[in-house]
């Protein structure tokens, strides 16, 4: 175990050396049509949405539907699990095991109630906050020192209906926006592999 961490933690030389760069970006969600369009399935909908603009599709594979995106001498390995929210980190231990992949050059997207719909919040640590998901990929990685993004999706839920609220598809007015905020996402996610994630942050955090 402590050899796999410190894999994770220290870029392999090869890796320096080859000029596809790898970077693994896992949208947590939870898998089938009744949870497609909900609020806690904003990573597999922006996976999508870049997906789609890179001509590309997803085919099942361990752990989750994989994806894979070249651009600008970089490969995007696109994962949406296909475990549940609440087991997330299986699928990304996996992942960044196989793929060798360093451990900040990973994203989690998820969902954020504590965000204003729409808002970006690009960070290269933090702590779980309260999201299942993220608690799983902690407990798994044992670390908190892992890049995450988060897409706001507002706190507008009456007393004890949190799970209803996160679960229910958006409304009509967010929905109106949600386009040009699924695209800005995939740009966001491009540019952390070529800009870096400082660069990124100052661009599209609070946006």
């Amino acid at each position: 175990m402590r050899a796999f961490f410190a894999r994770l933690l220290t870029k392999d030389k090869k890796e320096e050396e080859n000029p596809m760069k790898k970077f693994l970006i896992v949208g947590l969600g939870n898998p089938g049509p009744k949870y497609e369009n909900t609020r806690h399935n904003i990573g597999f909908k922006i996976l999508d949405t870049l997906a789609e603009k890179k001509e590309v599709s997803f085919e099942p594979d361990r752990y989750g539907d994989k994806a894979e995106v070249s651009f600008k001498g970089r490969k995007f390995i696109l994962i949406k699990p296909s475990t549940f929210m609440n087991l997330s980190g299986k699928a990304v231990r996996y992942w960044l095991e196989k793929e060798n992949i360093a451990i900040d050059n990973l994203i989690v997207i998820t969902d954020d109630l504590n965000l204003n719909f729409g808002i970006f919040r690009l960070k290269a640590k933090g702590s779980d906050g309260g999201h299942n998901g993220l608690k799983h990929i902690q407990s798994i990685l044992q670390t908190t020192q892992y890049p995450r993004f988060r897409f706001g999706i507002s706190d507008e839920f009456s007393k004890g209906k949190q799970i209803d609220y996160v679960l229910s598809n958006w409304d009509e007015e967010e929905k109106t926006q949600l386009k040009e905020r699924l695209d800005a996402s995939a740009e966001l996610i491009l540019s952390f592999g070529t800009a870096g994630i400082h660069n990124t942050m100052n661009t599209f955090n609070g946006k």
